[in-house]
């Protein structure tokens, strides 16, 4: 009897979320009936708004539930338009817009439509985990640039500049940034702009989490630093992680809805009504958003002051997101270690930097209850004294 011929090199390559991955084994935990406390989910823990679940059903009970256009149906299509053109002032056509199951899904897309077998994909590190899958499982290479804790985590010129090679084809920015936090100025947009204009470099801008920004500050829209950029740049972004959406130049476009309607059609008919209530609905959705908003920002200044208060932890304070990045390299442990013996004696789920690409971290997420914060700080203080003694 013969062996069966191995699988294809994209299915024995490509690695599995290790945020999903911790995330799995703290619910696992948790049904066993163990108090675990889990910073490791990137998923907000409010429910969809009351009216976006309402439009939802409403369409599902109106028979909503057959076929789409692939890009999306054009009353949100456009009401996505009409919002880029609102807060930024960003004109395109609804024909630019492609309506996508998921953000991974839209960054896939994105990334496919643009890249060959043997181009290189500049990935600032600490990078979200799906980045390098998806590169290479285009064919790809994506070429790692470490942006640690002493550059804010965040890709300079200089880096950019030392990174390209002609076989460099985009560039992925993250703003604000999944794993960090990190939020780019649009002066330091405007910079790393410049750069891939002069190298004719495609920029895949990741904004899904655009709308939670804190103090004071306002989102930059990369597409917008100028006529030239805007036809190299895809734009991924969100309702506040509650859709995707796919913003590019007309030919990139069009490209990804072909993509998509060969991998997955359209993205549920029904769920589409419920983004397009959350897009016409603007004062229910912006009251929403500000008590989310309002309640991750209280979180996050509150972890961040009490995790510089455990001795050997040091932690910048992010700008935008729900994640912090402490690093936790006096410790002596390879951040793996240190994130299984944390669970196994603690009961803390967290992630370790190096999932991320940056050895010596953690990444939090504080998208979970007040009381899980403070039961979470008191175990992992007790745990880093510990290890100190």
């Amino acid at each position: 009897m013969t062996t069966p011929h191995p699988l294809s090199v994209w299915a024995r390559n490509v690695s599995p979320s290790s945020t999903l991955a911790i995330d799995a084994k703290a619910k696992a935990l948790l049904a066993a009936g163990e108090d675990v406390c889990s910073f490791a989910a990137g998923e907000p823990d409010f429910d969809t708004p009351q009216f976006i679940k309402d439009a939802a059903i409403a369409a599902l009970q109106a028979g909503k539930t057959k076929y789409a256009p692939t890009p999306g149906i054009e009353p949100l299509r456009q009401a996505i338009a009409d919002r880029y053109a609102a807060e930024y002032g960003y004109r395109i056509s609804p024909s630019q817009v492609i309506v996508s199951p998921g953000g991974k899904y839209s960054c896939y897309l994105a990334i496919l439509a643009t890249c060959n077998p043997g181009d290189e994909v500049i990935v600032p590190a600490p990078y979200w985990v799906s980045y390098p899958e998806m590169v290479k499982l285009s064919g790809a290479t994506p070429k790692f640039v470490l942006c640690d804790d002493r550059a804010g985590f965040k890709l300079t010129p200089e880096l950019l500049q030392a990174a390209i090679t002609p076989k460099t084809k985009l560039l992925i920015l993250n703003s604000p940034s999944n794993p960090t936090g990190a939020v780019y100025t649009r002066a330091e947009l405007a910079a790393l702009a410049g750069i891939c204009l002069q190298h004719n470099l495609y920029v895949l801008a990741d904004e899904m989490y655009e709308h939670l920004i804190y103090d004071g500050n306002q989102p930059v829209n990369f597409a917008m630093l100028g006529t030239e950029i805007e036809k190299r740049t895809i734009t991924v972004a969100g309702f506040s992680k509650t859709y995707s959406t796919l913003v590019a130049p007309a030919p990139i476009a069009k490209a990804c809805a072909e993509l998509q309607s060969q991998m997955s059609s359209n993205a549920t008919t029904f769920a589409q009504y419920g983004a397009l209530a959350a897009l016409k609905e603007k004062a229910k959705a912006t009251a929403a958003l500000a008590e989310m908003k309002a309640a991750f920002d209280r979180r996050r200044k509150h972890l961040h002051a009490e995790l510089n208060k455990i001795p050997g932890i040091t932690c910048l304070l992010a700008g935008g997101a729900f994640y912090l990045f402490p690093n936790i390299s006096s410790f002596g442990l390879k951040d793996v270690e240190f994130c299984a013996k944390l669970l196994e004696q603690e009961k803390v789920a967290a992630v370790p930097g190096s999932a991320f690409g940056a050895e010596g971290y953690l990444r939090l997420s504080y998208a979970t209850s007040d009381e899980m914060i403070r039961k979470g700080l008191e175990r992992l203080t007790r745990f880093c004294a510990a290890l100190k003694k």
